[in-house]
């Protein structure tokens, strides 16, 4: 399905339907679909045809919505850009995809001017002359007219990851790959016309763009937007717009309960009466958070959703009635729509207390890298991705994430999984980040180093931190080298940059 066609039909079963809500402003599906027609009418008279890419750079506001589903039914292509980014690292992401016009919030205009200077850069968040509100404003939705030839085949969206492992890689996906994720997370999560969904996490992300946006108009539901997240101003939020889902990181449901002892302020007082869904991804909790979290929300409908931007991002789910029993998981089984494996490195099945590499298979899985076969031939393996996240199986089958396949560092021929290492670092008082990598040894083949930020600004022994390992890991899993540094090399997202670090490191 067309992701035009997608809203569509919701709007032919329910026009009046409340669809999006901003602050003050309220659109029903017919308003948000005669705004979305607008702006492909704006695209168009800008020079974007069908086949053509759009950078959207904005915060979560409804221009990003009504210039996404304008560029769809344009058959153009829509790069969501981290509105995070400084200004090389738009450069990248707009030169790379080749897009031709961006929208962009006012606010990160000069960022995005800066880093692409030679596309337009249409505002929202702006009544300026020739901004692409005051232009969506005069267009007239009846001067739309559907490209004959667009099929769900073309492109609708170009993912960037987070480029921890490498440069940033263009997942390619396809209106109906797209359109898939937003029917495998409606089916998996009971998603209906009466629900409505708070965004406060970034809407250029893949996860708040396509299993939170995306389901929700296939639904009919409502979306409310929230420019940012903000931990006493989203939690009101749901009170007052009676919101159901809520979708993010781990940090987004410890961070209101912090704040709240921090103004003195009881987190109980807040009305999460509506709430069906608590929805969570970025990493598995662990237990002693997940009952923390139970207790303070007053519930167990947690979700944990574990997938990918090369999956749309779908994958497996953590289910309430495993939150504490499986707590670290990620969940047992795909999701309803797709098929998983859990592969060892002689190319078997791994089985209880085995680890093996995840590999996902279905029709919400991406194209291509863009412009990168060799990524993507090293990725595919026939019908199935493969996600480089590395498994443990329990006895149950439930899978506990131990590391990623370039991340493995291998000593004397044992693996060691810098995840485990780092979860065991960094409950020392003393370390504030951690990461662990690889430095080639004659010896050894690899040893492993452990680069630290520590709390107190002082040295960090290595024999000190040996010590404190010992009785925690396996002899050859323990730091053969410390290196202190002020900060970790980490991308807009939060997310650190292994490979950066692992250049540094072998260079020094």
């Amino acid at each position: 399905m067309k992701l035009g066609t997608m809203l569509d039909s919701t709007v032919q079963r329910n026009p009046d339907k409340e669809a999006l809500v901003y602050g003050d402003d309220r659109y029903s599906y017919a308003e948000v679909r005669d705004r979305a027609l607008r702006a492909a009418s704006v695209l168009a008279q800008n020079g974007i045809a069908s086949g053509d890419v759009v950078g959207i750079m904005t915060f979560n506001v409804p221009g990003f919505v009504f210039a996404a589903f304008g560029a769809w039914y344009l058959g153009a292509t829509v790069v969501p850009v981290n509105h995070k980014m400084q200004a090389p690292e738009v450069r990248y992401t707009i030169e790379h995809s080749g897009a031709k016009l961006g929208i962009v919030s006012s606010q990160l205009a000069e960022t995005a001017r800066k880093g692409a200077p030679d596309i337009t850069w249409l505002e929202t968040e702006s009544d300026a002359p020739g901004s692409f509100d005051t232009q969506l404003e005069e267009a007239e939705a009846d001067d739309f007219s559907e490209p004959g030839h667009f099929t769900d085949e073309h492109v609708a969206q170009i993912l960037y990851t987070s480029g921890t492992t490498s440069s940033p890689k263009g997942c390619v996906h396809s209106h109906r790959n797209i359109s898939q994720v937003a029917t495998l997370i409606s089916l998996n999560m009971g998603y209906a016309s009466d629900d409505r969904y708070l965004i406060c996490m970034p809407i250029w992300h893949s996860a708040p763009l396509n299993i939170s946006l995306m389901p929700t108009v296939l639904t009919g539901g409502t979306i409310v937007l929230q420019r940012q997240y903000h931990p006493v101003e989203s939690m009101t939020i749901i009170a007052e717009e009676k919101i159901t889902t809520f979708f993010g990181p781990t940090v987004a449901y410890v961070a209101p309960i912090m704040t709240a002892k921090k103004l003195g302020t009881e987190f109980s007082d807040y009305d999460f009466s509506t709430i069906r869904r608590w929805n969570y991804g970025g990493a598995p909790i662990d237990r002693s958070t997940a009952a923390m979290l139970i207790e303070a929300y007053g519930t167990d409908q947690f979700f944990n959703l574990f997938g990918m931007s090369e999956m749309g991002p779908t994958g497996c789910m953590l289910r309430p009635e495993d939150q504490l029993r499986k707590a670290g998981s990620v969940g047992r089984t795909a999701m309803v729509g797709n098929a998983m494996r859990v592969v060892k490195a002689d190319g078997t099945a791994a089985g209880p207390g085995e680890t093996g590499e995840i590999w996902f298979s279905g029709d919400t899985r991406m194209r291509e890298y863009l412009n990168n076969p060799e990524a993507t031939r090293a990725a595919f393996e026939g019908d199935w991705y493969k996600s480089g996240d590395i498994a443990r199986l329990d006895e149950d089958g439930y899978l506990y994430i131990v590391d990623r396949t370039k991340d493995v560092i291998i000593v004397g021929g044992e693996n060691v999984y810098s995840l485990e290492v780092e979860e065991a670092i960094i409950a020392h008082e003393r370390v504030a980040d951690v990461a662990i990598v690889a430095r080639p040894d004659t010896e050894w083949g690899e040893k492993v180093v452990a680069v630290i930020t520590t709390a107190d600004s002082l040295p960090f022994d290595v024999d000190e931190l040996r010590d404190y390992l010992s009785d925690k890991l396996a002899r050859y899993k323990l730091p053969r080298e410390v290196i202190i540094t002020e900060e970790l090399p980490r991308n807009p997202s939060g997310k650190l940059l292994k490979h950066k670090l692992r250049g540094e490191v072998a260079a020094g």
